[in-house]
């Protein structure tokens, strides 16, 4: 699961610059808090924000477009995605999807820590 292998790997992202990790979904605020406390991520490094109108997914193109996906929510939903960003500016990106898997859960090894840490130390050399 993405959100405890960020939780563990907070001290690796911290040595590679990386002060907060946000993570957002297409959802409001109350569910936003209440995701945060289940997976026992309050206090650390990750901050959790909700997306409630889909705009920020609209922005970053990340939204499901998958007729299946697409029709579990309100404003629609987002791809499974991890972008690393330095003053604003994307330097990787990370989407989980396929065809066969829009939301990207069967295989979300390409936005799981590891990943994203691995893809940070190369970009940054």
């Amino acid at each position: 699961m993405q959100i405890p292998g960020y939780l563990k790997k907070q001290d690796e992202l911290r040595e590679l610059g990386v002060e907060t990790v946000i993570v957002y979904a297409v959802n409001d605020g109350a569910v936003m808090q209440g995701w945060e406390k289940d997976q026992g991520a309050s206090p650390s490094s990750l901050q959790f924000m909700g997306d409630p109108a889909g705009d920020l997914t609209k922005a970053l193109d990340m939204g499901m477009d998958h007729p299946g996906p697409k029709s579990l929510g309100l404003y629609g939903r987002c791809k499974r995605n991890a972008i690393y960003a330095v003053n604003g500016e994307i330097k990787v990106i990370r989407i989980s999807a396929s065809p066969k898997d829009p939301a990207g859960g069967a295989d979300p090894s390409t936005t799981l820590a590891e990943s994203m840490i691995e893809a940070i130390k190369k970009h940054s050399s």
